[in-house]
């Protein structure tokens, strides 16, 4: 097969992989997560799973991770869903095992470079993602290129305060769960069906998204927000309020310039992952 570079997601339930060969994200698979094992256990697993893929001639490897990575020495500070993930030197375990090139950085930012590379971001210099999940990410992009900041912590605007929390509480799916008891698809179901509680907790939701924008553009001002995660999928339900919320933002003619933009893209953690890759140019392109 051709040249090609690899991108992997590891989460807590599950590595996915895929990689990009001429412009195309192709050959996608995954396998679950063991997060209960050792960390020389998940390491193997990795290293299985990353030969599964040898077939390719691949060039490079790019690695998203759900936690905070120092990411120029590619060490793995922690992650909360795999206990035994704790300081793990990833980059120099894959390197020596495959004597290829390793980028590894937190999913977020992942999510950040790739909507810029690959997706709705390619027009922007200057643009923030978002992760709208379980939880709340953020990432982004100045000047055409990725920031991370120390421990590529930058762009985690979920933990900062807000009213009796954080923005993440209210921001992601842990608003729906601890204030409706629900999901955001069961929710959106019955939104989309004219159920006026579920309707309301959109619109709440969206007035709580329009604090967090406001933040960012506070401290960015970018030329576009794009947002991603399983919850964008509901946007028509909370658009509305999110701009009213955003109407009180001290500078109209920053807003007036912003887009805010949905990704289209259903591989985003794998595309992430590819975009970190720094080799070979041409390869990571839309043609």
């Amino acid at each position: 097969m051709g040249k090609a570079i690899l991108g992997l997601d590891i989460g807590g339930t599950g590595i996915k992989g895929g990689v990009l060969i001429e412009g195309h994200l192709e050959d996608i698979r995954s396998i679950p997560t063991p997060a209960m094992e050792s960390k020389e256990f998940i390491l193997e697993t990795i290293a299985d799973f990353i030969q599964s893929y040898e077939s390719h001639e691949l060039l490079g490897i790019g690695v998203g991770i759900p936690g905070l990575v120092e990411t120029e020495a590619g060490v793995v500070i922690g992650l909360s869903n795999i206990p035994s993930f704790q300081h793990v030197e990833l980059k120099k375990f894959l390197t020596e095992r495959f004597g290829l090139p390793v980028f590894v950085n937190n999913d977020a930012n992942c999510f950040a470079i790739g909507v810029h590379k690959f997706g709705v971001g390619r027009p922007f210099k200057n643009l923030v993602g978002i992760t709208l999940g379980t939880g709340t990410g953020g990432g982004i992009v100045i000047n055409g290129h990725l920031y991370s900041g120390v421990n590529s912590a930058a762009g985690e605007w979920c933990s900062a305060p807000y009213l009796d929390k954080n923005f993440e509480y209210y921001c992601s799916g842990k608003f729906f769960q601890n204030f409706y008891s629900s999901k955001p698809k069961a929710l959106a179901k019955r939104a989309y069906s004219g159920d006026p509680e579920a309707i309301r907790a959109f619109d709440e939701f969206g007035t709580h998204l329009g604090e967090l924008l406001k933040m960012i553009l506070y401290s960015l001002a970018p030329e576009a927000i794009v947002l991603g995660g399983s919850i964008r999928k509901s946007y028509p339900l909370f658009k509305k309020s999110m701009y009213r919320s955003l109407e009180s933002f001290a500078y109209p003619t920053v807003l007036e310039n912003l887009k805010i933009l949905i990704s289209e893209l259903d591989e985003t953690a794998i595309h992430g992952a590819v975009a970190l890759v720094d080799v070979e140019e041409d390869l990571v392109r839309i043609p």
